[in-house]
């Protein structure tokens, strides 16, 4: 059997009590989060994930002491990381030199998983586990540019033999109807029955988060974790092939 954790740790930046405070304590995303990330490395070792799903991490910049956040998580829970930054070089990674230093990353206990970072506009990686392959996303904050990024996967995996798991932050404000012609034509099954929601952690209204997962991917377990170190809830699934 194998776990999956999926995380939206927000730059280890912690989590606020209340969309007033979230505003007022904005400069928490340009202070070192040390004390929180070691809070969140500790629930990630203690949840014996095999696979991690993080978003917004920071791959070194001067918040994060010039280290990289996912590689500190995986020595700590000894997984090995593939990592993906958003900006990189681009006109707006060097003009906001921080941009350049966020990004998504998958950690896997399997020394053999493959990443391959061939994502739509830097928002994918996929990791092939040779029975499955396992992708995680991070979507726009526009229904638009979500809208070409679920087709683009669609298309991508429309003739994969393979199973597949498309995890992450899908920021679908609009509610689960925008995955419907992405699930459809992929034929996925949300483990997410209750449609339990996982944005703002404070007080959750939203289902932003997601695991979707192809039906030969027998679903054993799936919980949202109570656990207040981020703006996002985590995800836990448990799984076997």
């Amino acid at each position: 059997m194998y776990r999956v954790l999926v995380y939206n740790i927000a730059y280890g930046s912690g989590a606020p009590s209340s969309y007033t405070e979230n505003i007022l304590k904005i400069h928490r995303y340009l202070k070192r989060p040390d004390k929180n990330l070691k809070k969140i490395s500790t629930f990630i070792e203690s949840s014996k994930a095999d696979i991690v799903g993080l978003i917004e991490i920071d791959t070194g910049s001067f918040r994060a002491s010039r280290q990289n956040q996912a590689e500190e998580i995986g020595k700590h829970s000894s997984h090995y990381t593939h990592c993906l930054t958003k900006y990189g070089e681009s006109l707006t990674g060097k003009i906001i030199p921080i941009l350049r230093k966020q990004g998504n990353a998958i950690l896997a206990k399997d020394k053999e998983s493959n990443g391959i970072y061939r994502g739509f506009k830097k928002l994918i990686i996929e990791l092939d586990m040779g029975s499955f392959r396992f992708f995680l996303l991070h979507l726009s904050l526009t229904k638009r540019a979500r809208k070409m990024q679920f087709d683009h996967m669609a298309n991508l995996l429309s003739s994969s033999k393979c199973p597949v798991i498309i995890a992450g932050d899908f920021n679908a404000f609009r509610g689960t109807s925008e995955l419907r012609n992405m699930r459809k034509k992929l034929g996925l099954v949300n483990p997410n029955v209750d449609k339990l929601p996982t944005y703002p952690s404070w007080h959750p209204k939203h289902q932003l988060d997601f695991i979707l997962c192809s039906k030969e991917i027998k679903i054993k377990n799936f919980e949202i974790p109570n656990v207040h170190l981020s703006d996002h809830l985590p995800l836990i699934m448990d799984f076997e092939l």
